[in-house]
């Protein structure tokens, strides 16, 4: 049976399309300008926090994020994930931190609370953690923990739009969060990303580094006046308060996402129900069905083989090309990002044999995407392809 089923499909629709036609249609301003404003605002009503800025990507959202953290305290280390997209530890390297790894808790794909916890210290500036594929990878006690150390939580929410904990969607409870809206993410702008906080100096910095590190670019007119007093032989129009980068996103991408964030809960709900119909009727002596999905929100259908035998994740492997199934082996950026060539000169060689529940998802772990089109009968199709392997 040809399922002919893709890692994404209809995610920039007719509608959004419309909707930038009758922007064109005006001769706009194409740079950044009042849609990105408009897409900021609405963005930080939807989530719940007061600030947001839109940036090119998720992971230039996870770069200007770490050059905040660096100009506020200095070098030190990051505890960071080994299942994660690659930019949440090169921004971690980029900006000279010394990235701390931990392994995930195979309930949810997300950093084990716990081993963050022991491997806290003096040296910590902050926990970067990906909340992944839709999975929360919060908990009361890690976020006690880091209050009462005064370390700050940096929430990676690319792939987590519209998840929650308890209640709250996450992306609000950390000190900044980063979202992206790639094409096979949740919402899409193209190419696009966002940086929230509650954090008024550090909202003012993140608008500067977007561009160039120009303190124009500053909304607040007290925090302009402070440097054009403290530097009168620059013009005001020109003072560059931070090596800083180009980032910026347009109004093309903004009209797209104004138009998507419309729709987003209610895909969201489709989402949900369609990750539930494909667990429910998964062979649970085969694959992984135990994942903890309170207050998840999945943008793909996670894959787990329950035991590490090569031969049969082969036979998956072949069932799934058959059926014209896309999948990506290693889910979230391809496995454990410690195997890969850029750390080489960086972690001690096989470092990544420590971390045994990552190893796992990178040999037998899946994703295939999960969108709100999905008829129930091709779930059911897919699973039974699954279970008669």
């Amino acid at each position: 049976m040809k399922l002919n089923w893709a890692l994404m499909e209809n995610n920039i629709t007719r509608a959004d399309l419309d909707a930038l036609i009758e922007f064109l249609k005006g001769t706009p301003r194409l740079t950044q300008s009042s849609n990105v404003q408009a897409f900021e605002s609405e963005w930080s009503k939807w989530l719940g926090v007061r600030y947001s800025v839109y940036v090119n990507s998720g992971a230039s959202a996870n770069l200007v994020t770490m050059a905040v953290l660096k100009h506020l305290h200095g070098g030190g280390e990051i505890i960071v994930p080994t299942l994660t997209w690659v930019s949440d530890i090169a921004c971690v390297l980029q900006n000279d931190f010394t990235p701390i790894f931990v392994d995930i808790n195979p309930k949810n794909l997300c950093m084990d609370d716990g081993q963050v916890i022991a491997k806290l210290s003096d040296k910590t500036r902050g926990v970067f953690l990906t909340h992944v594929q839709g999975f929360n990878g919060l908990t009361d006690k890690l976020i006690s923990t880091l209050k009462g150390r005064n370390i700050p939580l940096i929430e990676d929410v690319c792939e987590s739009h519209g998840a929650t904990f308890k209640g709250k969607k996450l992306g609000s409870f950390g000190l900044i969060s980063n979202f992206s809206f790639y094409f096979a993410h949740h919402m899409s702008t193209i190419e696009g990303g966002m940086v929230c906080t509650n954090n008024e100096d550090i909202y003012e910095m993140v608008r500067m580094l977007r561009s160039h590190g120009m303190v124009r670019e500053a909304s607040s007119d007290k925090f302009k006046q402070k440097y054009i007093q403290e530097n009168p032989e620059l013009s005001p129009d020109f003072i560059f308060a931070y090596t800083a980068y180009n980032v910026r996103n347009t109004e093309i991408g903004a009209v797209i996402g104004r138009n998507q964030l419309k729709r987003l809960d209610e895909n969201n709900v489709k989402r949900k129900k369609n990750f539930g119909i494909f667990l429910k009727n998964l062979d649970g002596n085969k694959y992984r069905t135990d994942f903890d999905l309170e207050g998840s929100c999945n943008y793909a259908f996670n894959l787990v083989i329950k035991e590490p035998n090569p031969e049969f994740r082969d036979r998956v492997e072949r069932a799934l090309h058959k059926a014209g199934v896309e999948f990506r082996r290693g889910s979230s950026g391809g496995g454990n990002q410690l195997r890969q060539p850029y750390l080489r000169e960086i972690i001690p060689n096989k470092e990544w044999e420590k971390y045994p529940e990552v190893e796992h998802i990178h040999f037998y772990g899946y994703y295939i995407g999960n969108y709100p089109e999905l008829e129930e009968q091709k779930i059911l199709s897919l699973c039974d392809i699954l279970n008669k392997v």
